[in-house]
């Protein structure tokens, strides 16, 4: 973790009907100085989104060379790279060069588009990378806070997120569909 990080511990019961993945998980967060409760959410949605017993949380911010969550093999390769936000293409090439698939998702709607017009190109050259756009209906910065209760459905694409005050729906968009 690093130096000056907020710690986040989270409660999730997770019903992902997507992937037919039913779980109750705790999980501790660290906030990066430089972090907003916003993309501390995201890394939270782009967990319930691909929950696996073998996703884990990396350094993220922290570290250059690796992603914010990636799932390995029992021999330690990385299966999956997931990154949040806008890589540039010296990222993207390491990305797709290191994982069997790598998913890049985007939460800041016109930032992300003109990211995805810039990279257009790029992205086309790598077939195991997708690129997905998250639509946030709702406060869901209003949610984050360092001790967190969340019940998360996930059904055709959209993501509900409850706490005891609040409600967020996310809509998954696919910009890019890779392998």
């Amino acid at each position: 973790m690093a130096v000056g990080s907020t710690i986040y511990k989270c409660n999730l019961n997770i019903a992902n009907m997507d992937i037919h993945y039913y779980d109750e998980q705790s999980l501790t967060l660290a906030k990066h100085p430089s972090e907003t409760d916003l993309r501390v959410m995201m890394r939270l949605i782009a967990y319930v989104l691909n929950a696996d017993e073998a996703l884990e949380f990396t350094r993220g911010i922290s570290d250059d060379e690796a992603p914010d969550l990636w799932q390995k093999s029992l021999t330690g390769d990385i299966e999956l790279w997931i990154d949040i936000g806008q890589p540039d293409e010296k990222r993207i090439k390491k990305a797709s060069g290191r994982s069997e698939k790598v998913i890049i998702y985007i939460y800041q709607e016109g930032a992300g588009e003109a990211w995805f017009k810039q990279n257009k190109k790029v992205l086309k050259r790598f077939s195991n990378i997708s690129v997905i756009y998250l639509k946030i209906d709702g406060d869901l910065e209003a949610m984050a806070s360092r001790s967190m209760n969340l019940q998360c459905n996930v059904s055709d694409g959209e993501l509900t997120l409850i706490n005891d005050d609040n409600s967020v729906l996310v809509h998954s968009v696919t910009w890019k569909e890779g392998i």
